[in-house]
């Protein structure tokens, strides 16, 4: 019985720093941004002026994947999907702009074309669909949660985003649980979390002073 118990320690134990490795120190994915996307200046723009999803211009898998750069950006960068004309695909809703809570805390930027959402928000970019560099999943971060010195360690993070009847529903891993879900609800973005939280937000042309810088 003393060896079982040891035996299911040690197995507990390597389980557990592998995950501590593969959250925090395993290799991130290339940085595929396109490098005037983080270098402009996102909050200068009026978001309730949205692109016309005719198919005139670029599909979403003629972009390239957009990803945090580090564990966080420095400042509200452009639009990843500035160029992308794509229709949204059937099933999905229309929920593109810019979205402050009704509590004014929290700030997202979404944006779709053809299968792809884009989401924005508090120093993360979480990307996910066809795209010119990259998988789909959002494989990326939710910022940093430690430093060691003068290096900050953020944990890995993987989803999807699936349309399920007009709820945007985020799967972790990209075949796990859904862990958030986004919809629209009486002109309000409606963010439901796993722990059971729910946001609501309102629509939003700029972006206000407070959040040009990220918060976390």
């Amino acid at each position: 019985m003393k060896k079982w118990l040891v035996r299911i320690t040690l197995a507990l134990t390597a389980t557990l720093m592998l995950a501590v490795w593969v959250l925090f120190f395993s290799p991130r994915p290339p940085n595929t941004t396109d490098p005037t996307t983080l270098a402009g200046d996102g909050s200068l723009m009026n978001y309730c002026e949205l692109p016309l999803l005719d198919g005139s211009g670029a599909m979403a898998a003629e972009i390239p994947k957009a990803n945090t750069p580090g564990c966080s950006y420095t400042h509200f960068p452009l639009p990843v999907l500035a160029q992308c004309t794509e229709p949204l695909v059937a099933g999905a809703t229309d929920i593109r702009g810019l979205w402050q809570a009704v509590d004014g805390r929290h700030v997202e930027r979404i944006e779709q074309c053809g299968r792809r959402v884009v989401v924005t928000t508090s120093g993360i970019i979480h990307d996910y669909g066809p795209n010119s560099t990259l998988g789909e999943n959002t494989n990326d971060t939710e910022g940093i949660a430690f430093r060691l010195g003068d290096r900050a360690f953020c944990p890995r993070t993987s989803a999807s985003m699936i349309w399920n009847n007009g709820v945007l529903d985020f799967h972790v891993f990209g075949w796990g649980p859904v862990v958030v879900r986004r919809y629209l609800d009486a002109g309000q973005l409606v963010w439901e979390y796993a722990n059971g939280s729910v946001t609501r937000m309102k629509r939003i042309c700029t972006l206000p002073e407070e959040h040009k810088l990220p918060t976390r």
